[in-house]
């Protein structure tokens, strides 16, 4: 990616870093609203269905858009490691963690990115794929996993009980940052023939339908009862899907085109605050000084690996922004 390819409007640029900081930063509240009465991975199956096939009928009859094979396959995969891996565990992990410290924890997403495309570089032999941190680099992973500790220690939060966080659930969080990670950097070295638009679209089709087979594999639909589906978890999920997904997206995509990769990503140390604030306000989650020092901890070390990158930061082409909750 780089810089902006030609030049645009003032005011639409403050409205699309508006959608990816506010839109996705709120995505982790509307996440804790639906799964109070909607099983997490057959909500994100179905709000992924739902924006999918909205754009790709959108690119169909516009843009005379015909998917190859291969292309499908290509996407199919980023779709499991972002829809299912990144996104459906940090809807299962929000059943028992509040969104303020979700996000938080989801936040130190690029220092999985850099670990691995310092893999990609080390494992793969080849100059031109993967980067080797500098000391700035270092400096702000060591700072992603101090703030990470201070976090999911015992009594992070007030009223959370002595035994502080679940950590099985903490640990679907970080592991929905390796995979949402691994499924961005594929998406730019695989160098997949399908544009931004089109593969974005094939990646929540495909997606929905891992969520919907892992939904099937955790029995969900068998359990699942749609008398007992609040108003407030259904107009959550109407957000998800038509908000979060399909406005977050197009803001975003539009931005990569638009402004640089390095001011894009800076929504990585945005939503959280967005999050925890609206989590305070809305839902009246707790926040704890420990916690308001964690969250500084961990910013300060994504605004230095953002900052500290020489070439565009990996991002993916989907919204979800992170694992996210897009």
């Amino acid at each position: 990616m780089t810089d902006s390819t030609a030049p645009a409007p003032r005011s639409a640029l403050i409205l699309a870093f508006a959608a990816i900081y506010v839109v996705w930063g709120s995505t982790y509240l509307a996440i804790r609203i639906a799964v109070e009465s909607l099983p997490p991975f057959l909500m994100a199956g179905a709000r992924f269905l739902v924006s999918g096939l909205l754009l790709y009928g959108f690119l169909w009859f516009t843009k005379k858009i015909r998917p190859t094979a291969r292309q499908w396959f290509d996407n199919s995969i980023v779709g499991a490691l972002l829809m299912l891996g990144g996104n459906g565990l940090v809807c299962w992990a929000e059943q028992k963690v509040p969104s303020s410290i979700a996000t938080l924890v989801i936040s130190i997403g690029p220092v999985a990115i850099v670990l691995l495309d310092w893999a990609v570089l080390v494992l793969g032999g080849d100059a031109k794929r993967g980067a080797r941190p500098t000391w700035l680099t270092a400096t702000g992973l060591a700072l992603g996993f101090a703030g990470l500790a201070l976090l999911a220690g015992p009594d992070v939060r007030s009223g959370g009980g002595s035994s502080g966080l679940d950590f099985l659930h903490v640990g679907a969080l970080v592991l929905a940052c390796i995979l949402w990670s691994g499924g961005s950097l594929y998406s730019r070295y695989a160098q997949m023939p399908a544009e931004p638009f089109t593969a974005s679209a094939l990646q929540m089709l495909t997606g929905s339908g891992w969520l919907f087979l892992m939904s099937f594999l955790m029995r969900e639909p068998a359990s699942f009862e749609a008398a007992a589906v609040t108003a407030r978890s259904l107009g959550a999920w109407l957000y998800l899907t038509l908000v979060g997904s399909l406005v977050g997206f197009t803001a975003f995509i539009w931005l990569m085109k638009h402004s640089t990769p390095a001011r894009v990503y800076t929504y990585t140390y945005v939503n959280p605050i967005v999050a925890v604030f609206l989590g305070w306000f809305i839902l009246h989650e707790p926040v704890s000084p420990r916690m308001l020092v964690a969250s500084a901890v961990i910013i300060g070390g994504v605004a230095l690996i953002t900052i500290s990158k020489a070439r565009p930061m990996p991002v993916s082409l989907t919204a979800p922004a992170q694992p996210k909750a897009a």
